[in-house]
């Protein structure tokens, strides 16, 4: 599916225009984990159910974790942190989420787990991860490359209680190992190697305290006690997918707002809507706020300055190599961008006529969607590859635009 951007620029009216996104794939995802180990039945109100939360599910569903839905409430029936099943075979596709977090979450509990993933989600790291579980006490088989997805995780009962990880490709290596070390029956040690941005891994925290299970750090190591409670638990709204929409305001002027979103807000996107209120160019570290970096390089032709985006190395290993998506979008649009190994600088200019390449990345399609609110001819090629998060992203895209030149 293509989908042709309407330029509004200059059209739209100054009605305040509300918006529902779906609840926060981050939040969701470390939500179904924790009630999945917790012992009894808990309710996820708001949950996503977006292409990746649906794989982390199913996966959770062969490993014999009951659940059901109604609607955006999710009821999970935990297993005290012992799997009924001691054999599974897993398909985590291309959800970074079930890629990362599941391996921690088998590797303590008893049993034989073969996982599989999409040629994507071989692309992206695991290698640190998989040391790090390996110091825990599991052992893995490799079918293809070593330390490289498919492999087959032999989990262990009596895992080591200290061990050491390296976040400096992902954040997500240091949450995975949190969110499951409650299943080792003991104390848990984890020391960090490594920089990387802490909005996540804080995010992580948050959540497994509202479950009952304490988090300490000090001197770059994590300390994990106790085990986690059913709860009743809400989860906000996807800040990630609500940043689009204040950054149509900022290129446009208009007055959209995204319901549920909060200020003190567990997820790191929202120091990105602050950051729209003054920014006009200028130079950023976009670390706290990566899934960013491209929807803040789509509207930034459209600043009076230029925009140096850095610190954001990473997103070359994401869904697509980001930053070289940024460049090749940019320039087809006549756009002048420099590319730098962590990061672009993008001057200011009129984007013109050109059919963006989304590289099968959902940030991608929905990020360069704004540039095309302000400029002729812009096409998104493969659109659909938004159903990853936010499957009716340009539905509501369309709405919105519709409703602003009403």
């Amino acid at each position: 599916m293509n989908f042709a951007v309407k330029n509004i620029y200059g059209k739209t009216n100054c009605n305040p225009v509300s918006v529902e996104v779906p609840g926060s794939k981050s939040i969701t995802a470390r939500a179904m984990l924790i009630a999945a180990i917790a012992d009894g039945v808990s309710t996820l109100y708001g949950a996503q159910f977006s292409d990746d939360c649906r794989t982390f599910l199913n996966c959770l569903s062969h490993l014999g974790i009951n659940h059901s839905r109604d609607g955006n409430t999710l009821k999970i029936e935990g297993c005290g942190g012992r799997l009924p099943k001691t054999y599974a075979e897993l398909d985590v596709g291309s959800a970074g989420t079930a890629a990362r977090f599941l391996p921690a979450f088998l590797s303590l509990c008893e049993g034989e787990f073969l996982l599989r993933c999409s040629a994507q989600m071989r692309t992206r790291p695991v290698a640190p991860l998989i040391g790090a579980l390996r110091a825990l006490g599991a052992k893995f088989a490799f079918l293809e490359r070593e330390n490289e997805y498919p492999f087959i995780i032999y989990g262990t009962a009596n895992a080591n209680a200290d061990i050491e990880v390296d976040v400096s490709k992902s954040s997500q290596f240091l949450s995975a190992l949190l969110l499951s070390a409650p299943c080792a029956d003991r104390t848990v040690k984890i020391k960090v190697c490594g920089k990387h941005g802490r909005d996540y891994v804080d995010m992580t925290k948050n959540v497994m305290r509202s479950f009952g299970v304490n988090v300490t750090e000090s001197d770059a190591s994590f300390t994990v006690e106790g085990r986690y409670q059913p709860k009743r638990y809400r989860i906000e709204p996807d800040v990630s997918a609500a940043c689009y929409f204040y950054a149509m305001n900022r290129i446009l002027g208009t007055s959209v707002s995204v319901n549920g979103v909060m200020q003190n807000s567990l997820q790191g996107d929202a120091k990105f809507i602050k950051l729209l209120q003054s920014f006009d160019g200028g130079k950023i570290d976009a670390s706290a706020f990566s899934d960013q970096a491209l929807t803040l390089a789509a509207i930034a032709p459209y600043f009076s300055s230029p925009t140096e985006i850095c610190g954001v190395a990473h997103i070359r290993g994401q869904e697509c190599d980001r930053i070289r998506a940024i460049k090749v979008n940019l320039a087809a649009m006549g756009v002048r961008c420099e590319e730098r190994e962590d990061g672009v600088k993008i001057y200011p200019s009129q984007p013109g006529a050109a059919h963006i390449d989304t590289f099968g990345d959902h940030r991608v399609a929905m990020a360069f969607a704004l540039t095309g609110l302000r400029a002729d001819g812009i096409v998104i090629d493969n659109a659909e590859v938004c159903a990853k998060t936010f499957a009716d992203y340009f539905a509501v895209f369309a709405d919105v635009s519709e409703k602003l030149t009403k």
